[in-house]
C-alpha cells in the first residue's frame, strides 16, 4: 500500500528547503505520496523579517549556513526586504496542484527565494516562475488577480493549525507518525519503511483450505 507523506512547510523557512534533499533520497524507490501543504509562519498582517537584522543575521550564521554547508547545499539569506508574504505564492501553489505540478511548483518557489533572492511575493515574479515549469501564464495570473484559490488555501492553512496541530516547519507526518524538523535520509527511511510494513495486509491469516484441495 502506498504510504502519503504531508510536509506542512513555508517558502520564508530556511529548513524547508534543506529538508528536501534527504526526503528526496529517502523516498527514492519507495511506493510513496508526497504532498506539500502550506503553514504560513507570518501570515498578513503580521510583520516579516528583515534579513539585515540581528534575528535572521544570527540564525543564518550559527544555524541554516553550517547545516547546508554539512549537506552540500547551496543557499544564500535573501536580500528581499523585508520578506515577503507568501500568500499568494501558495495561491498559485493549489492551482500547480490541481495541474498535476504542485511538488514541482514548490520546489522551483523554494530555490527561486533561496537560491535566486528573487521575490516570490511580487506577482510578477510568480508568473514568471510558474511559466518555467510550464503552467499557463495567463491563466496562473488571472487566478491570483481573481484571488481563485483564496479559500482553498485558506481551509487549507486552518487544516494546518487547527486539525493537524502543526506549529512549526518542516513538519512531516508520514503515514501515522508526526516529526517535526530536519531529519537525515536514513531516519526516513526507517520511518518510511516502518509505515509500509505496518500498512501491508496480513495474508496469512485468511489462507485456508476446503475439501476440494488448496
Amino acid at each position: 500500500m502506498t504510504v502519503k507523506i504531508k510536509v506542512y512547510s513555508d517558502y520564508m523557512c530556511p529548513f524547508c528547503f534543506i529538508a528536501e534533499q534527504p526526503l528526496e533520497k529517502a523516498i527514492l524507490g519507495k511506493d510513496v505520496e508526497v504532498e506539500w501543504m502550506p503553514f504560513e509562519l507570518r501570515p498578513y498582517p503580521n510583520e516579516t523579517l528583515k534579513p539585515e537584522g540581528h534575528y535572521l543575521q544570527s540564525t543564518w550564521k550559527q544555524s541554516v549556513y553550517p547545516m547546508a554547508k554539512q549537506m552540500g547545499i547551496e543557499i544564500v539569506l535573501p536580500r528581499v526586504s523585508p520578506q515577503p508574504y507568501t500568500h499568494l505564492a501558495f495561491e498559485g501553489y493549489q492551482y500547480a496542484k490541481e495541474k498535476g505540478k504542485g511538488n514541482e511548483y514548490n520546489d522551483r518557489m523554494l530555490r527561486a527565494f533561496f537560491q535566486e533572492e528573487q521575490d516570490i511575493g511580487d506577482i510578477e515574479v510568480l508568473t514568471k516562475l510558474a511559466g518555467e515549469i510550464e503552467l499557463d501564464q495567463k491563466e496562473y495570473r488571472e487566478v491570483l488577480d481573481t484571488r481563485k484559490y483564496k479559500e482553498v488555501h485558506q481551509k487549507a492553512l486552518k487544516h494546518a493549525y487547527e486539525e493537524a496541530n502543526i506549529t512549526s516547519v518542516p513538519t512531516f507526518i508520514i503515514g501515522d507518525t508526526k516529526i517535526a524538523g530536519i531529519h537525515s535520509k536514513e531516519t526516513l527511511e526507517q520511518i518510511i519503511n516502518k509505515e509500509i510494513s505496518t500498512q501491508k495486509p496480513d495474508f496469512l491469516g485468511g489462507l485456508t483450505c476446503g475439501i476440494e484441495g488448496c
